[in-house]
Order: C-alpha cells, then sequence, then structure tokens
C-alpha cells in the first residue's frame, strides 16, 4: 500500500485548463485586496481576547484534572502503540500500520485536528508528560534542575526537528520501513526528553517540532483562550494576534510552507528527469539541496517582500525590520495550510484508510481485532476531478484568507497614506505563490 502513498489521486485532472485555474485564482486574491481596501480600514483582529465565553460547565469538563490526566495517557498509549508496532510488526510498510500512523494519521490528521480544536498535541504529547514527570521527580531533590530556556532560544530547535522531520518523509528513500519510524521517533523522544529534563515542559512550548507545529496551527482554531484562561468561541483570524513572536518563527513558518513546495516541486518531469539516473545517495544529496532551496526560497522573497514595505514605516521605525517580518509572517499560516490541504488531502482519504485496515492485525499474527483484516483501499471513494478541485480551492482559500490577515496587520501598522501602497510587495508575493502552487499542485 505505502509506494503508491503520494501518487494516489493524480492532480493532473483539473477539470479547467492549468492557465484558467492560475488566472482565477490570482484574480480572487486581487479582488479580494481591492474589496479590502475599499471596506477595511481600521484593524480587526488585535485583540486576542475578543470572543463569546463558552458555557462555564463546558470549560469544567475541559479543564478537569480528570480529562487532562485522560489525554495524557492516551497519548502515551499512542506513542507506546506506534514504536512497538514498528519495531515488533513486520518488516513491509504494506503490511505494517506504524507508517501510516506517522505519516498519515499523525503528521496529515494533526492539522485538522489543530485547526478544529486548538493546541491538541499539547495536551496529548506523551513527551510532555514524561518531562512534567521528570520534573516532578528531580524537583523532590533539586528544585533548581529544570533552568530557564537560554535567552534567543526561540523557536530554533522546532526549526531543526521540522526539518528533519520533512527530510525523513520527502527524501529518504526508506522512510516507509517500520524500523525508520521506530528509529526516528527514538532518536525524536530522546532529544526532547533530555532537553526537557534539563528545561523542564517549558521546553516543549516552542522547541518541540510537533508541539510547535500544532500550537501554530491551534491559533487558527474557532476556539482560544483569553488573558484570564477562559474558553471562548471567536473568529478563526483572531487567534493569530497571540502568536508567540520569539526568534526563529518566520523561519518556522516558512520552513512550513517550503516543505510542502518541495514536495509538489518533486512531481513534476523536471525533477524527475534530474533524479531518475541517479544512485540513492545522489537522490538523498539532491533531495536535501531542493528541500532546503524551497525553504530558503520562501524565506527570501517574503523577507525581500516585507523589507520593501518596511521603507512606508516612519523614518524611526525603519530600523524595526525584524519585528516587522514576526508581525505579519502568520498571514503565511492560513497559506501553509492551503498547501497541506491541498498536497495531502488524498493521501489523507487514500492511504489513511490503510491505518485501520492493518490495525486489525498490527504483529501479522493472523488476528482481525477490527474486522477490517480483510478490506481493500477503496481508491474510487471520491473522482479524481472532486479531489482536484478541492487542492484548487484549498491553496487559493489559503491566499485569499493570508491577504486578509496581511491587511489588517499593514492598517494598524502603517502610516494612512501608506497603508494601500506598503501591503504591494505581499500581494506580489501572494499572487506569485498562488500561480506556481497550482501549477507544482498538477506537476507541471
Amino acid at each position: 500500500m505505502w509506494p503508491l502513498a503520494h501518487g494516489i489521486g493524480s492532480r493532473s485532472d483539473l477539470p479547467v485548463p492549468l492557465w484558467l485555474a492560475q488566472y482565477g485564482g490570482a484574480a480572487a486574491l486581487v479582488i479580494s485586496f481591492v474589496v479590502l481596501v475599499a471596506f477595511w480600514r481600521l484593524p480587526r483582529f488585535e485583540d486576542p481576547d475578543a470572543g463569546r465565553p463558552l458555557p462555564g460547565p463546558l470549560q469544567r469538563v475541559v479543564d478537569a484534572p480528570a480529562t487532562r490526566l485522560l489525554l495524557r495517557l492516551l497519548g502515551l498509549a499512542m506513542g507506546a502503540a506506534i514504536i512497538l508496532v514498528a519495531v515488533l510488526g513486520p518488516p513491509s510498510p504494506g503490511a505494517n500500520p506504524a507508517p501510516t500512523w506517522l505519516y498519515v494519521w499523525f503528521w496529515v490528521g494533526l492539522v485538522p485536528a489543530s485547526l478544529l480544536l486548538g493546541p491538541v498535541w499539547r495536551a496529548l504529547n506523551p513527551l510532555r508528560t514524561l518531562t512534567m514527570v521528570i520534573s516532578r521527580v528531580a524537583g523532590d531533590r533539586d528544585a533548581e534542575l529544570a533552568r530557564p530556556l537560554p535567552a534567543g532560544l526561540g523557536y530554533w530547535p522546532a526549526l531543526a526537528g521540522l526539518l528533519a522531520f520533512v527530510w525523513l518523509e520527502l527524501v529518504y528513500q526508506n522512510a516507509a520501513l517500520p524500523m525508520t519510524v521506530a528509529w526516528f521517533l527514538l532518536a525524536y523522544g530522546a532529544v526532547n526528553l533530555f532537553a526537557g529534563a534539563l528545561y523542564g515542559p517549558a521546553w516543549h512550548d516552542r522547541c518541540d517540532a510537533f508541539e510547535v507545529y500544532s500550537t501554530l496551527l491551534g491559533h487558527l482554531a474557532p476556539f482560544g483562550r483569553r488573558g484570564d484562561g477562559r474558553l471562548v468561541l471567536r473568529n478563526p483570524l483572531r487567534g493569530l494576534s497571540s502568536i508567540d513572536q520569539a526568534p526563529g518563527l518566520v523561519a518556522v513558518v516558512c520552513a512550513l510552507l517550503g516543505s510542502t513546495a518541495f514536495d509538489g516541486l518533486t512531481r513534476t518531469q523536471l525533477w524527475t528527469n534530474l533524479t531518475a539516473t541517479a544512485g540513492p545517495l545522489a537522490n538523498a544529496l539532491i533531495g536535501t539541496a531542493g528541500l532546503l532551496a524551497m525553504v530558503a526560497l520562501v524565506y527570501g522573497v517574503y523577507v525581500t517582500a516585507v523589507r520593501a514595505s518596511s521603507r512606508y514605516l516612519p523614518r524611526g521605525q525603519r530600523q524595526q525590520r525584524d519585528q516587522l517580518e514576526a508581525r505579519f509572517v502568520p498571514s503565511l499560516l492560513p497559506i501553509a495550510v492551503g498547501y497541506t490541504v491541498a498536497h495531502y488531502f488524498s493521501l489523507f482519504l487514500f492511504q489513511g484508510q490503510a491505518g485501520y485496515i492493518l490495525a486489525s492485525d498490527p504483529f501479522a499474527a493472523g488476528w482481525d481485532l477490527f474486522g477490517t483484516a480483510d478490506w481493500r483501499i477503496a481508491y474510487t471513494l471520491v473522482p479524481t476531478a472532486t479531489i482536484a478541485l478541492v487542492q484548487v480551492a484549498a491553496i487559493v482559500t489559503g491566499h485569499v484568507l493570508g491577504v486578509v490577515v496581511a491587511h489588517d496587520r499593514a492598517v494598524g501598522t502603517f502610516p494612512e497614506k501608506s497603508k494601500t501602497d506598503a501591503q504591494y510587495p505581499l500581494l506580489i508575493v501572494m499572487v506569485t505563490y498562488t500561480t506556481i502552487g497550482i501549477a507544482l499542485l498538477v506537476g507541471a
């Protein structure tokens, strides 16, 4: 099953010509921008505490110690299960559910879960749970064991973790082998538990790649918390104003976007021609260079656009370019979500079925725990034309929401006479991202 995972659901079956999809996407962005400039003159998403409070009984259930304990135990069970199945289950990725659980259920499934419920991995993260246990046990002996995070550390460790994972998923040729899954999870867990033992649970807030990823996406959830801890129902875009703008934030968001763009690049004929005759080592080197180049390209284009906009700031504020980059980078998060949906929708829809089919007999012992052992993946569940429409709509919607967020930030940042002109560099970038993104989507 697994070797087909990234080829399921052809992305070249657009029901309209490629050029029409590209022009339509670009037009949607330009029209949205014109409407925003005409009717959206004051910032609306700057108050992170805005929202309608949820009923008190619901909050008490969510915050109950029993609920938190149950989620932590569930996270521990999930982590133990995937490692045990990866190590003790069959060696073939077509018979072992562990690769599907990691690359599809967890990595891809974390996106809709976080968008709907908020930073769910913070509640489930088994590494955070183990770090809390270590901190409490160690605290009985030495209250000073947990050190403060080093100044300037920011999100940089999370960036390293994210790049390691996407390299494994997109570049390493044996990524689908169950033992690869086991070794990666054990190594990732060891590094984060060691750091957690030094710095306490605060390490996971900014430095645990998967928790940072879930938390960033969770800012786009319709449910959030005010500063006083009260749960509220809110406009999802309001949550972006509460993102911690620590060092490395821009690089992390650009890595999310750039890695997905690299995934699209690897489906093009150009990439196929480049790697078709290369050996394993050459493929790894070319893939590594391509991944880093796409991330660097996204980062460079974004930073260049923001710095071009910074000249519209009052003269005394122009040296604050780094703050401006962090202030506007949340506008790339909806775009990153759109690309993720576009590139992994068919993977989640089809290969995701293997996760519960193979779960009936995870150790190849002849079991049929859930009655799914003889099931087959339903590849005709959704027509390819529908998949293509969903993918293009995801990219365009993500960019339109990105334009909305960037405009809201701009009207609260730049002087009145420059509010429109200052947005042109980012608008050009987003139009470019849209047209290139749709082309990569269909393997052009």
